[in-house]
């Protein structure tokens, strides 16, 4: 037996051994049924995922940046978040950055041979400028990615903080981080696609990550993006909506402090809140890190 057929998302699926001759409604049904069990495989990991968003959010704290790496389905998934910050939590984009096995052009095509080489990631990260103040997120649902094991010994290198998100348990990138996570889903409906149970493991540990990460850093008030970015009409809306929403207040008071405060949501809340002058706000902002609720 090969070392790629012991992993748990190689092996067959004995509930789909007859998916060719199912009906559409059975291939839903028994999809549906096996995408059920991925949060309870992902909840015997919170331990390691809140520790990992522990060191997340120390990163961010010393200025530090985030950066996801993957190849195919995980590096695309790592992207994909990594963008998302960008709008909804107000960041920079070289806050939180995905790197591909390949480049971006490897997030519509596949890039041959890329995520094979222990060498690439390194460059990958060299050319970012990695540094210790950086945490490094491997990302490979088999576990054994060698794009994402270069990437993570050279952080090592470097001294960054590393950690590691795999589909199955015992992991040889588990090896290579500090902070590993490992979701074990067991096979796949369809055998060794792994873009489908594993891919939504790894969509929801990923969401978690940012998220708790991004409320440990203050860009969160109650339930609310108070650092979202008006980027179009659309936003623009939700960021008065937001405003109502943290403060109670009527959308004529919403409308004309969001453009006081310069479209910038959170400041707009504060002035609010506090009653404080745009100036003063920024300031007791400045003072509190960026939370809205140390500011009352």
């Amino acid at each position: 037996m090969s070392e790629l057929e012991k992993l748990a998302t190689e092996t067959r699926n004995q509930k789909t051994m007859a998916l060719d001759d199912m009906s559409i409604l059975e291939v839903l049904q028994t999809m549906n049924d096996e995408d059920k069990s991925v949060p309870f495989a992902i909840e015997k990991a919170l331990p390691q995922i809140q520790k990992t968003v522990e060191q997340i959010i120390q990163t961010f704290n010393k200025k530090g940046r985030l950066f996801y790496i993957g190849a195919g389905t995980s590096g695309r998934l790592g992207v994909l978040d990594a963008a998302e910050c960008v709008p909804t939590f107000g960041t920079e984009p070289e806050m939180v950055q995905g790197l591909i096995a390949g480049g971006m052009k490897a997030m519509t095509v596949a890039v041959e041979g890329t995520e094979d080489s222990l060498e690439l990631a390194k460059k990958d990260l060299a050319q970012a400028g990695l540094n210790q103040d950086d945490i490094v997120v491997g990302i490979a649902a088999s576990g054994r990615t060698p794009y994402v094991i270069g990437g993570l010994d050279y952080a090592k290198e470097v001294g960054a903080t590393t950690a590691s998100v795999a589909c199955n348990n015992e992991a040889q990138i588990s090896q290579h981080a500090q902070f590993p996570i490992e979701v074990e889903v067991g096979p796949e409906v369809l055998t060794g696609s792994t873009r489908l149970k594993s891919g939504t493991a790894q969509k929801l540990v990923l969401n978690m990550l940012s998220t708790a990460s991004m409320i440990g850093i203050g860009k969160v008030y109650k339930n609310l993006m108070v650092d979202v970015r008006p980027t179009n009409e659309k936003l623009v809306e939700r960021s008065k909506r937001i405003i109502m929403q943290a403060t109670d207040c009527r959308y004529e008071q919403a409308d004309q402090t969001f453009y006081q405060a310069e479209e910038n949501v959170k400041l707009a809340i504060v002035m609010i809140l506090t009653g404080a002058d745009k100036n003063e706000a920024k300031k007791k902002l400045v003072e509190e890190k960026g939370f809205v609720r140390n500011t009352l």
